[in-house]
């Protein structure tokens, strides 16, 4: 327990389970006296009441009229100040939004205290292991002509027609009206989104599909074929992580309205090369091996740095907050997003593995959460900074793997507040790459490093 000591306030911080503590405040009658007579005082000097001048108005019939906008403005001001002062008084390193215990029925009154009560999560606290000589495998891996030949699918397909059709089959696309809702009678709507899209499972889905960011195991048998105007209706529950607390666990009903119904037709070869200005279908393929060697690299150093948080997080021991916030699920949401958008993972692959996410395990969850905080401290450890043009140079980079123009993903990733999010990414890669220096590297063959590490993910 902690108490502060230069506040006129008395605070009182105990603990309230994993990574979380109670802090109660008490503000004294005088200075809530103080706060009531002051806003009493700025409202006298400003307010306009018919047949008075302003300014001139009876603060006693001003106190009347206004007592409860006086109140309210009064204790949502002491609280906020409180609650700040005592957290940074007592270094409290609080992750999330604080969860207030009934302070919308405290009344604040003339010559009374006020009290009230916060539960915070804080950030873990931990030892870091020994970060020198940790084992790593590095892959000798090359760029093959099978993953050349599956970059010039994807292309042609990227750069194909979309045929409009009057009944879908596997695999075609269905642009409509999505809505999700609770169940429950009269239940809250969560989304409604016009345009949305959701692909008809192929045989290779195995049924599943996803619909408005959420995974469905039996897609397909509930989807069926809808034709355009027909309308869908599809049950499911509320992924366990997902980032809208409001969601989880619930009992979901998403209605699919058809507007229409697309098949993507891949352009030809011929077509594809002469849109990107080159002179043979050739050197399309050369273009790729570069694109792909770099590719490699990232590959490479992104299966090292693996090793690296595979380590930290079997050899460090913390007690975790026992609930994944809505912030911090969006965190690691875009922690993710980022991470695969710099591997040069395709978009409609990343919104897919996205879901899955939101439909992880708690426990896949907590171990990402585990290694931000691990990460987070040994990069003050390390010393670690983030410089602006690191951060161009990598919103540079992934620009060039989407094929899009740097300024453009920029707006878009600030648009979604993802900037952030590129920011920790360097952050985190530069911390393990100086682990990583320090490590005792071996390295092997592709063959022999999918042998060695054929249990993991």
């Amino acid at each position: 327990m902690a108490t502060a000591t230069e506040s006129k306030n008395k605070v009182t911080i105990t603990e309230d389970g994993p990574s979380r503590k109670k802090i109660e405040i008490e503000v004294p009658a005088e200075v809530v006296d103080e706060k009531l007579t002051g806003s009493l005082d700025t409202l006298a000097a400003e307010a306009e009441l018919p047949g008075f001048r302003k300014g001139r108005a009876p603060k006693r019939l001003l106190e009347k009229k206004f007592s409860d906008l006086i109140s309210r403005e009064a204790k949502s001001e002491l609280i906020t100040s409180a609650y700040s002062q005592a957290v940074e008084e007592n270094e409290l390193k609080v992750i999330g939004d604080p969860i207030a215990e009934g302070v919308e029925d405290i009344e604040v009154e003339t010559g009374k205290p006020l009290k009230f009560t916060f539960a915070v999560e804080v950030l873990p606290e931990f030892e870091l292991p020994g970060l020198e000589g940790i084992e790593v495998a590095k892959p000798l891996l090359e760029v093959t002509d099978e993953q050349v030949d599956g970059e010039l699918e994807k292309l042609a397909i990227n750069e194909g027609d979309l045929e409009q059709r009057d009944e879908p089959e596997a695999g075609d696309y269905l642009t409509g009206h999505g809505i999700m809702t609770d169940s429950a009678k009269d239940g809250e709507e969560f989304y409604n989104i016009e345009g949305a899209v959701v692909r008809v499972p192929a045989k290779e889905d195995e049924g599943r599909g996803m619909v408005l960011g959420v995974v469905v195991e039996d897609f397909e048998k509930q989807l069926g074929m809808p034709k355009p105007g027909e309308t869908a209706t599809i049950k499911v529950k509320g992924p366990q992580n997902h980032e809208r607390e409001d969601i989880r666990g619930k009992d979901l009903v998403v209605t699919f309205k058809v507007d229409r119904v697309d098949r993507i037709v891949p352009a030809p070869m011929a077509d594809v090369v002469a849109k990107l200005g080159y002179e043979s279908e050739e050197e399309v393929r050369e273009m790729f091996k570069t694109r792909l060697g770099q590719r490699v690299l990232i590959n490479q150093q992104a299966a090292m740095r693996q090793q690296v948080a595979d380590h930290l997080l079997d050899n460090v021991t913390m007690d975790l907050p026992e609930r994944l916030t809505a912030g911090q699920a969006e965190r690691l949401m875009h922690r993710q997003r980022v991470e695969m958008m710099y591997q040069g993972i395709d978009e409609m692959v990343i919104e897919q593995r996205i879901a899955e996410m939101r439909d992880s395990s708690s426990e896949q969850a907590a171990k990402e959460l585990k290694l931000s905080f691990i990460l987070g401290k040994a990069a003050e450890d390390l010393e670690v900074r983030v410089e602006e043009a690191e951060v161009n140079g990598r919103i540079a980079q992934m620009a060039a793997e989407r094929g899009a123009r740097p300024d453009q993903l920029r707006q878009q990733l600030i648009q979604s507040n993802q900037v952030g999010a590129v920011v920790q990414q360097i952050r985190e890669h530069k911390t393990i790459d100086a682990i990583i220096a320090k490590a005792k590297v071996e390295e092997m063959s592709a063959e022999d490093f999918k042998k060695k590490f054929a249990k993991d993910d």
